[in-house]
Order: C-alpha cells, then structure tokens, then sequence
C-alpha cells in the first residue's frame, strides 16, 4: 500500500483525501476526508484575478491541510488547481503560496485533464455494480462542468464553463448579493448559457449515448441529500444514490423559488453553498434532460480519488 495525499482546489471548495492505496489490487482504504467552501474563484468570471481575501481563505486551509499531511505521513502529494485558477492572469500569486505551505506545486490542469480525474475517481469502483455503460460521468464544480462518457476509460470529454459558482455571480447577483429569491428571468438566463454550453459540449461528446448518467460534486450531492430527505448530511448515504429526473425537477423549482434563509435552513445544505445550489441544480437537471437521463447515480468519490490514484 502507498500513502498518498491528494488536494483538490477548485472554484468553490478545497478537499484533501489521505489514503492507503495498492495499485495493483485496487485496495482503498480511506484515512481523512475534509472539505473547506473557500470561494476561490470570487469575481474571477468577472475580474479575471483572484481576489487577496480568496487566496488568504484558500492559504488558510491549506495551512490546516499541510498539518493533516504531515501528522498522517502520506508519501506522496499532488495538488491540483482547476477553473478559477486556469483562469485568473494573478494565479502565480496563487502558486507561489501553495508552494510555501504545502511544498508542492499546484498543477493548473486542463479540463481535459480534470475530465480524465473525474472518470477515473467515479467509476473505478462501478465494476461490477451492474449498471449499464458506457457511463457519462458529470462534475458540476464551481467555475465549470465536466461531461466524459467512456467505459473502461475516456472515450470524449469536454470542459464548459457552466459552473454553479460561476452561473450565480453572472446572472443571480445585483448591487453585490444574490437575488432573493432568483426572478424567473435570471434562471431563465443561467439555463440559456447552460443549454450553450450544452450545445458545444455535444459537438465532442455524445451525451445521448451514455446509459447511466453518474453525477459527482456538491451540487448534486446536496439535491441527493434533499431527495433523500436527510436530517444531516451523510455521505455514506449519498453515495450511490439514484434521483429520479423527476424529483430532481421538483428539488430544482423549489430551490429556485426560495429565499436565502428557506435553503439555509434545509438540514443538508452547507453554509457555503446556500447561495450557489439554485444554480448548480438547474445544470444537473438540464444534463439529465439533454442526455435522456431518467435518474442520476451521485458518486462521492470524484475528481480527488482521481487524483489519488494517479500517485499509487
């Protein structure tokens, strides 16, 4: 078994996962998973920087993380940066501080490359599970979304832009707070980008050809926990989950038509993603629908056991 550390910094979130892992078994055994809202990618869609409070909030759970590292004695660590930081023109600043706490460089991946994490991390525990492939493994981040059908490995895969962090500050923000509730032009607004999106997304990626749709992130780990009406949040129940395209239908017009304090106040929903959910259900509804999706199968393992995999 092999030790290893792998850190996922995105646009909303920061996660680290220790685990002991053998290659050639597929043995995982999992040691710490954390998660901090970070809210790297604040203004990024549309400043293009990252903002000094941003970094210092992603600086500080690194800092949290450099401890974990070192008192769990993981062997090997990777770092990998996604959207907000593939976008930002100040993301040297970024790197230069993670280098600092944590030792290592942080990989600005590709969506490509992010894609290929994220199939990896979803399915490689899918064998034998009895469902239907090829698999279209969806990751609805903050700043983007990544769609990759494939069976034993990638066959297309394509970033869009679509993230639900990035969808709220674009369209669901005014005079610096998020409308509450959202009006129906504003949603109309993000799925008009998504359905755009979708459209670019199709031209590489056969999303129709699929048979099981696996969904992955917050967003839709957040809609399984409501679809299962769960008085806190569980992963163990989440995991594996199926939602019907139907009650994620209902779960997405009720959060668009809630206020700040009705999401706050469901049971399952993480401070940090109270104002960003609204847009993050209505991506997964639409993949369902684009793709012909009945249900969604949530996977909690994602882009950071991807990760981890690539050291063992």
């Amino acid at each position: 078994m092999t030790r290893v550390a792998a850190v996922d910094c995105g646009t909303n979130s920061i996660r680290l996962l220790v685990a002991d892992l053998d290659a050639a078994t597929g043995g995982f055994t999992e040691l710490d998973r954390r998660m901090q809202v970070v809210r790297l990618g604040q203004d990024v869609d549309r400043t293009g920087r990252l903002a000094p409070e941003a970094l210092e909030r992603t600086f500080a759970a690194c800092r949290e993380y450099a401890e974990v590292i070192r008192s769990l004695d993981a062997s090997r660590v990777r770092f990998v940066a996604t959207s907000a930081s593939r976008d930002a023109e100040n993301r040297d600043a970024f790197v230069r501080g993670v280098v600092d706490i944590l030792g290592v460089e942080p990989e600005v991946v590709t969506g490509d490359q992010e894609a290929a994490f994220s199939f990896t991390g979803a399915t490689k525990e899918l064998t034998g599970a009895g469902l239907d492939t090829p698999y279209l493994v969806t990751d609805i981040g903050g700043g983007s979304t990544e769609l990759v059908v494939g069976t034993d490995g990638v066959s297309a895969a394509r970033s869009v832009d679509i993230g639900c962090v990035r969808m709220t500050e674009r369209h669901l923000v005014r005079d610096g707070a998020v409308t509450d509730p959202p009006t129906a032009e504003q949603i109309a607004a993000i799925r008009a980008d998504v359905d755009t999106a979708l459209d670019a997304a199709e031209k590489t990626v056969p999303l129709t050809s699929a048979r099981t749709l696996v969904g992955l992130a917050g967003s839709v780990t957040t809609v399984a926990a409501i679809a299962l009406d769960l008085p806190a949040y569980d992963p163990a129940a989440t995991h594996h989950a199926r939602v019907s395209l139907d009650r994620v239908r209902e779960i997405t017009d009720r959060l668009v038509h809630s206020t700040h304090a009705e999401r706050a106040a469901i049971p399952v929903m993480h401070p940090g993603r109270v104002d960003v959910i609204a847009a993050g259900a209505v991506i997964l509804q639409a993949v369902m629908e684009r793709s012909g999706a009945e249900e969604v199968v949530v996977s909690e393992h994602d882009i950071l056991d991807g990760i981890a995999w690539t050291l063992a």
